[in-house]
Formats: structure tokens, sequence, C-alpha cells
């Protein structure tokens, strides 16, 4: 303690002996600071003005901040004032100032080659070249002031990028990669708010839809009003006045488009009007352009004079006052240290209850998420029943519909919503075993398929989708690969539905390919390799580190544009972790996204897809089962009439109970072969009503028909008496094959 105390009165003693010349710092520091805001100010205040188009005063600032930076030999500062400078110039036309400017902002920060400055000095000779008509400079350009805004992760300067990407490509002929930069740009500004940016990039992107459209009435020309509207209603509630002038020449090609000759040409006279008006005043400016800059020898000599005033301060202390500083000092310091060690004690005391509260919380937030999760089980045991039972109906009346021979064009139909279904009904299954699935509690089944036929249906299903955006699907599948395989292909849809999806839904007017490719083989098996490529809006890499995270999406713009869970690249890359496989991604903003991954699958020798999706041999004598009375017990009166129809297709006779009173009632006074009994009902539950019947009847078969989760409810089934278990939806053959198996192979009930 003694050893502190001495180091203590040490470094307090040396502070208070070269406190005079540290003092005498802190003004000439502040004139500094003042100095470095007056630049700041003059150069937003000059930003300000060029968005507006009032140039009044804007040369007179930035030469002012100019001079400024230059007397404080702050190289980044005076870097800042020459690009605003060259901004200013590329406003009015000077192009070669402009390019002066931009030139003398290179020499300055050679050697720092990651600065902001010389990336915004980059963009701005981008858009110069752009103007001289050399788009691989301007290309070139852009893509160093790309790449050092990436790697300072600065999201609005690159999505500015992207915006004079989406302008390069207007220069070139290009409007469907413009309109994918400017898409791109848009998601950013928005999402930061930048308004004058939003304005921009959707005045741009009307002038990209409009060389895309074709005819008046055309989507493009309806999306391209849209755009410019947007335009101009942030451009008049900002002042924004160049954006607001270039969108009478865009209003103008809407009117020619149209037809409208005389609002067309009226327009055209108000953009020109406008634009002459601008170029007025700045030929004014320009031509006093010399008395705006002020002499730097005349700033030197201001600054030289501020620092020599505020240097002049008394550099001599007293020794009474020093005598006087040094022992309440040392009286501070023994108070210090005493209050030191009481509050030492308090913070321990205080520690300690706070550790016992901290406790006390986990305990509460352990007890709710425990209910939490009892409350979820609960609540996906209820919407997988709900789900289910109408989809049991699609399913079962998509089964009738097949089976009473329809047209050629109608069976393709059908086909693909029997499909569709098949799809939701393993979906559904997905999202509510995500917790499952995540933890690799998920089986891999081993079925025969056939691969081309599967992605065929795959793009069936989404063609609708495709053709509402605009969209091409496009297929290129190696035909060397052998079309038996061994594999999940159940699965295998579900990840190319998810993917094909996804592309779809970030693409506009563009086009989607899958591709399929062989990349070895052997006797038994095969590797494959998959990719679904796009030319959508792209993702950020940014964003790419969590597009595969449960409920991610790029951001809060993104799902309020298109929609979606969120879910689907995470299933995706769950069920290519259970088929020892990885996801993998390519994107580029503005330029589109590929997914790819690689599977091996086995090589088949039988091949029963269509009759036999489950590779399950069914042995089913259907004549045996003609005129057996059935009894159905269904609340629901459209899975009535399915079950009911299934049934008499096969000339079994079958009656039916709403309840599980009246199914009691109508077993004890009729003699039926064996009962259908749903779970979920009004009144007594399905359990409940055939552990009734079982009091009086021990040998009547009952087969549970239930849309229920039925993975751990086995045993609880077989305890209340049912001899068998059947899942809604249900494949037919597997309906059958269990009522057969129950009736003539005497399973017993538990």
């Amino acid at each position: 303690m003694n050893s502190q105390l001495i180091r203590y009165i040490t470094a307090l003693f040396l502070l208070i002996v070269c406190s005079s010349p540290a003092q005498e710092q802190d003004t000439p520091m502040a004139s500094r600071q003042d100095s470095i805001n007056e630049i700041i100010r003059l150069q937003n205040q000059a930003r300000a003005a060029i968005i507006r188009q009032d140039l009044g005063s804007v040369l007179t600032d930035l030469n002012t901040a100019h001079n400024m930076a230059e007397a404080l030999k702050d190289v980044e500062l005076e870097a800042s004032c020459d690009n605003e400078l060259a901004k200013f110039y590329y406003s009015v036309r000077q192009f070669d100032k402009a390019s002066e400017r931009v030139s003398a902002v290179i020499e300055l920060l050679k050697d720092k080659e990651s600065s902001a400055e010389i990336a915004e000095a980059y963009l701005v000779q981008a858009q110069i070249f752009m103007k001289d008509g050399d788009y691989t400079q301007a290309t070139n350009s852009l893509d160093k002031a790309f790449a050092i805004y990436e790697s300072r992760e600065d999201e609005s300067s690159m999505a500015r990028i992207q915006l004079n990407k989406g302008l390069l490509a207007l220069e070139r002929k290009n409007p469907t990669s413009a309109v994918n930069y400017l898409e791109a740009s848009l998601t950013t500004f928005q999402e930061l708010n930048l308004g004058y940016y939003t304005a921009q990039a959707q005045l741009n992107k009307a002038k990209a839809l409009l060389e895309l459209s074709d005819s008046p009435n055309s989507t493009s020309a309806a999306q391209a009003e849209v755009a410019l509207q947007a335009a101009v209603a942030i451009s008049s509630e900002n002042n924004y006045a160049q954006i607001l002038t270039d969108s009478y020449l865009v209003s103008s090609q809407m009117q020619v488009e149209k037809g409208n000759f005389e609002a067309a040409y009226g327009l055209l006279q108000t953009y020109h009007e406008r634009r002459d008006t601008q170029s007025d005043i700045s030929s004014e400016l320009l031509a006093t352009d010399n008395q705006y800059r002020l002499d730097k020898g005349e700033y030197d000599e201001i600054i030289a004079e501020l620092e020599a005033n505020l240097e002049r301060k008394d550099s001599s202390i007293k020794m009474n006052n020093f005598t006087s500083t040094l022992s309440i000092a040392l009286i501070t310091i023994l108070s210090l240290l005493t209050l030191s060690l009481y509050k030492n004690n308090n913070l321990r005391a205080k520690a300690n209850d706070l550790l016992q509260e901290k406790n006390s919380e986990l305990q509460l937030a352990k007890e709710r998420a425990e209910k939490a999760s009892l409350a979820k089980a609960q609540f996906l045991s209820t919407i997988t029943h709900e789900l289910r039972t109408p989809l049991y109906a699609v399913t079962g009346l998509t089964h009738l519909l097949l089976e009473e021979n329809p047209l050629e064009h109608q069976k393709e139909h059908l086909n693909s919503l029997k499909f569709s279904g098949d799809y939701l009904l393993s979906l559904i299954n997905n999202i509510l075993d995500l917790n499952k699935l995540e933890a690799n509690k998920v089986e891999i089944e081993r079925t025969t398929f056939n691969l081309k036929k599967r992605v065929n249906d795959v793009l069936v299903a989404l063609k609708k989708s495709a053709e509402d955006k605009n969209n091409k699907l496009l297929l290129e599948f190696d035909e060397s690969i052998p079309s038996k395989l061994l594999g999940d292909p159940l699965k295998i849809s579900q990840i190319l539905i998810n993917l094909i999806g996804n592309s779809v839904k970030f693409t506009e007017n563009g086009q989607v390919v899958l591709r399929v490719q062989k990349l070895s083989e052997t006797e038994n098996h095969v590797n494959l390799h998959f990719e679904v490529e796009d030319n959508g809006v792209g993702i950020s890499k940014k964003k790419q580190k969590s597009i595969f995270e449960t409920f991610s999406q790029g951001s809060l713009q993104i799902n309020r544009k298109f929609g979606g869970t969120g879910l689907g690249l995470s299933i995706v890359k769950n069920l290519l972790q259970l088929m020892n496989s990885k996801i993998q991604l390519e994107s580029q903003l503005g330029k589109g996204s590929k997914f790819y991954f690689d599977i091996r699958f086995a090589i088949s020798d039988q091949f029963k897809e269509d009759k036999n999706p489950h590779n399950i041999i069914y042995d089913i004598d259907y004549v045996a089962l003609e005129n057996l009375s059935v009894l159905v017990v269904e609340d629901n009166k459209i899975n009535q009439m399915i079950t009911k129809k299934i049934l008499e297709k096969n000339k079994m006779k079958c009656d039916v109970a709403d309840n599980g009173e009246t199914a009691i009632e109508m077993v004890t006074k009729n003699n039926y072969h064996i009962v259908l009994m749903d779970i979920h009902m009004p009144g007594i539950s399905g359990i409940e009503a055939t552990q009734r019947i079982r009091e009086f009847n021990k040998e009547l078969p009952i087969i549970a028909l239930t849309a229920v989760t039925i993975d751990e409810n086995l045993d609880e089934f077989y305890r209340a008496g049912f001899n068998e278990i059947i899942p809604k939806p249900f494949k037919t053959e597997e309906f059958f094959e269990k009522i057969h198996r129950t009736l003539f192979m005497n399973k017993t009930p538990v």
C-alpha cells in the first residue's frame, strides 16, 4: 500500500509541473478542430445546394474549404474537397475541370490505396469516362471503387456503385442488366432511407423499363410508370431539382410510347426550358470562378495570427500556488484511497446481490422456455391436424378424378396436382419437424426413381410462378445419367423446389436454369452435380454469410417486397447435410446467383416409381374385399365422402357415423367386418370410442384413420385397442393393403 501511495504522489507531482505547457496546447488543438468542423459544414452545405441546383454559393464554399484544408496540411481533407469540386464541375458539365480534380485526388492519395476518398475519386472518374463513351475504362474505375468500399463494408457506397453500373448498362444499350443493377441498389437505398439516391435509381429504372417495353400496355411500361412516379414524389418532397428536370424527359418518352405526341412535345419543351435555365446559372458561376479562389497566403497569415494569439498565455506559476496545489493533491489522494476501500466493500456486496438476482432470472427464463416449448408442441399437434385434414381432401379428390379416365390434358393437370399435394405434405412435415431435422433425426428413404421425371415434375409445378414474373425456366439435363436411381426422390424434389422457387422469386424478366450433370459413374454408383442459376438481383457478400440460417432473409425491405418465411434455404442446407452433401453459393449484386451441390446415388436394378413410390410390394386380393361391410367414423363431411367413394369403387359396402357415440350404437346393432375410426371428433374421441367398443367386442378389426401425428403416439393407439393405424393423407394402395392385412392375416389388437 505504501509503495502504491508513493507512485500516486510522484505521478501527480509530474502532472502539476508539466501542466502549464499542456494547457498552452489546448486552444490551438481546439482551433484546428474548429477549422475541420467548418470545412465539413461547408462541404455539406455545398452538397445540399448541388442537389437542389441552388448553385449561387457552392463554388465559394468549396474553394474556401479547399484553401483551409491546404493551410491545415491535411491530405485526406484536401482530397475530400477536391472530390466535392470534381462533383460540382461534373454537375455543370465542365468535365475537363472535374477530371483535373479527380487526378489531383489520385495523386494526393497514391500511398493510401484503401482510402474512401480515392474510391470516391474512382467513382467520379468512371462517370466522366461514361460521358466520353469510354465504357471499358468506366467499368475498370467502378470495379476499383467497389473493391475499396467492399473491404470497408460500406453498404451505401457499394449500392452507389451498383447504381452507376446500372447507368453504364443503360449507356451500353443493355436495359435488362440495368434493371437488375438498379433493383439491387434500390434495396439498400430504401433500407438506409437514402432519398436522393432512391429517386435517382427509380428514375433510371423507369428509363430501362421503357427500353424493354414493346407496347404501352406491357408489364414493363406499367412498371416504368410506377418507378417514375416514385422518383417524382421523392424529388418533389425534397426539392431534387436535377432529377425533377430529367423526369420531364422520361415523361415525354412515355407519352410518345402511348401516342400522345402533343403532350410529349409539351413535356420536352419544359425539360429544355429548365435545362437552359440551369445552364445559364452554371455559366455565370464559371465566368467568375477565379474570384472565388482566395489567395492561400492570406489564409496562412490569418491562421498564423490566430495561433499566435492563442499561444499568448502566462507561462509561469508562483511557488505558493504550486505548494497549495501539491498539498491539496496529497489530501485528495488519501481521501480517494479511503473512499476506494469503502466502495470496494460496497461493490462486493452489490455483486453478490446481483449474482443472486441473475440466478433467479435464469431460473425464471428456464421455466418460461419450458412452457414455451410445451406450447409449441401443442400448437404443432393442432396445426398438423388442421393442415392434414384439408390436404386429405385434395389428395383424395385427385385420386378419384384420376380413376375416372380423364382427358389427356386433364390427366397432366391432375398429375401435377397430385405431385404438388405430395410435395405439400412433405413440406408441412418438414416445417413442423424442423427441430427434428436440425437434430439429424429425419431418416433418408431408399426408393427407386427416375430423376429426369422428378426434375420435369418440379419444373411443371413451378411453371406458373415463373410465367407470373416473365421468367423462363430452362433445363440442361445430362442424358447419360442412368434412368433408375436409388435414393429419396421426395427430398430431392423438395430441395429443387426450394432452390428454383427462390431464384424465380428474386428474378424478373430473366431466366432460371437448372443443370444436372454426371461427374463420374461406377458399376453401382453415380456422382451428380446440380446447379440452379438465375440472373436476378443477386445477394451481397455480407448477406451470403447468413442466408442459410433459419428464418433468415436479406433484409426487412426484401421480406416486405418478396415475401417468404426464410425457411427454404435452411431446409435445403439441413436436407443436403443428411444426404452427405453441402449447398454452395456464388452471387453478385445485380448479376444473379448460382446455388450448387453434389450428390452420390446408387444405381438401381428395378424401377417401380409410378406404381410404388416407396418400393413396397403390395399383396392385395381386391376380390376378397368385395361386398365386405365397413363403418367409417368421421365428422368431416368432405372426408366422409372421399373415404366412402374410395371404398365403394372397390365394391365394398360402407356406412358412415358422424361421431363416436353414433359409432358405438351402430356397432351394437350391425355386424361390420371392419371399422375405420377418426381420432379427433366432437363428443367422445376415437380413442375413447374404441375403448368402449372393446368392452363388448374384442374381435372386431378397428383401424385408426387419422390426421394426427402418430410418430410418438403408437403405443397409446395400440393400448386403446386399435389393430392398425393409417395416417391421412394416404396412398390408396397402402390404404387397401392395411385393410387386407388386418382382415385376413389375423392381426389382433394389443
